[in-house]
């Protein structure tokens, strides 16, 4: 295991998944930030994408117009159903305010916001929403998803819901990237520790600040 405070190198992952049509789940996609940085890493890549915030969904069909990018209106959870999603908002900056009228839709999640209201008290989150949610696993079946090669997970809190919803599928998933924080942001968010220990199949290559890369033993 490496400890590095640096953000992880998306120019890094071809040399790391060494194939050229990788599956990729964007989970969290916002409005297609890393989508786009996918398809232009593996022109011969598909990458899924979800986003439950309706404002984000917006841009990222603007923004991400390519026939291996598909996008599902969702939050991937432990459950399938719907679920009380968290708007966030407010402005970080006056170039936000007037890029981004509509306000940060960068933080959102099902779950409820914590410390995350003391840490960054800009940002608000005045509004919730009913979204609809799914089990990872019940999505790969739907979808007729088997073998995963990298999941990117920027769920705010919400990373052991989508790992009690993805247990077979995270057994054909090679490496797994996602945040992680210690403060509990948000109710119920696990741990750095505890993350790892509901994953036990999964070595840790590097853990950054805030983010760890995982790798699967098995698959």
């Amino acid at each position: 295991m490496r400890t590095d405070s640096l953000k992880f190198n998306l120019e890094y992952l071809p040399y790391l998944l060494g194939k050229s049509k990788p599956t990729i789940l964007d989970v969290g996609c916002n409005v297609g930030q890393h989508t786009r940085k996918f398809l232009n890493l593996f022109p011969e890549g598909k990458v899924y994408s979800f986003e439950p915030d309706p404002r984000a969904i917006v841009r990222f069909k603007k923004y991400v117009q390519s026939p291996r990018a598909m996008l599902f209106e969702i939050a991937l959870s432990d459950e399938d159903g719907a679920a009380e999603f968290y708007m966030s908002g407010g402005y970080p900056d006056d170039n936000w305010r007037k890029s981004v009228p509509e306000g940060w839709d960068q933080s959102g999640s099902i779950r409820k916001p914590a410390n995350h209201l003391k840490e960054y008290p800009w940002c608000t989150f005045e509004r919730s929403i009913t979204v609809e949610t799914c089990r990872l696993d019940t999505w790969c079946k739907r979808e007729r998803v088997s073998d995963v090669d990298f999941i990117w997970a920027d769920v705010q809190g919400a990373e052991a819901d989508i790992i009690k919803g993805g247990q077979e599928t995270l057994k054909r998933t090679r490496y797994f990237f996602t945040e992680y924080n210690d403060k509990e942001m948000y109710e119920g968010q696990p741990s750095l520790d505890t993350i790892l220990e509901m994953l036990p199949d999964f070595e840790t290559m590097v853990v950054y600040r805030n983010d760890v890369l995982l790798k699967n033993k098995w698959a």
